[in-house]
């Protein structure tokens, strides 16, 4: 993850932490709303209700303020999907409920074309910024070890790290395909084929089993 200098003691206060937190969250929504070029220090300020000034104070660059939003965002959708994942009882592990959570984990909770695009933009857009791959890489491992635990408590037993790759080759294949084709619905096409993969995979529980096996 990338590291910069600690924040100044008037920053650390309660006070200024709050500001901070509230600069942050307001660039991970401008950055899940816009793409990389939404977050800069005006837009960030205005919506975060703060001076303009205060972007500059709590961050050294905005470079520094993108990695923070970047990991803001990351680790509230990490956060969401192991809540979802504590909530789903053994009943309700069927294919389909374990389609939906493991989409909303690598496309987004939001199904709109726009948002699928501006999160597969986002991806694409940290290779041109080499400060945000050690936290990029940080959070694809966290998100690979719950996808591994949703699929082992969902009935499919130990989960092959090859085997989950392909899993994700595949949504992301289908997704890119989908928008090269203009699709309107990529994530409903992600859906199908991720569905048709687990059913033919087989879970080792018949708790995940959908209506279409037997």
């Amino acid at each position: 993850m990338a590291h910069y200098p600690a924040m100044t003691s008037a920053a650390s206060t309660p006070k200024g932490e709050r500001r901070r937190a509230a600069l942050v969250a307001a660039a991970a929504e401008l950055l899940a709303e816009g793409g990389f070029d939404a977050v800069r220090h005006r837009a960030v300020a205005e919506r975060a209700g703060l001076p303009l000034a205060s972007t500059t104070y709590y961050f050294d660059s905005l470079d520094e303020l993108l990695c923070a939003a970047m990991e803001h965002r990351g680790r509230v959708e990490l956060a969401a999907g192991r809540a979802r994942l504590d909530e789903l009882t053994t009943e309700d592990r069927n294919v389909d409920a374990v389609v939906e959570l493991v989409l909303d984990l690598l496309l987004g909770p939001d199904p709109r074309l726009e948002a699928v695009v501006l999160r597969y933009e986002r991806f694409v857009g940290t290779a041109r910024r080499p400060y945000l791959r050690p936290l990029m890489r940080t959070l694809a491992a966290e998100l690979r070890e719950l996808l591994s635990e949703i699929f082992e408590r969902s009935g499919f037993g130990d989960v092959d790290a090859e085997w989950l790759e392909r899993l994700i080759t595949l949504v992301d294949g289908a997704v890119v395909n989908a928008l090269i084709e203009v699709n309107p619905d990529p994530r409903a096409v992600a859906a199908r084929v991720l569905r048709e993969a687990l059913l033919e995979a087989g879970p080792s529980d018949s708790a995940v089993s959908g209506p279409e096996r037997g």
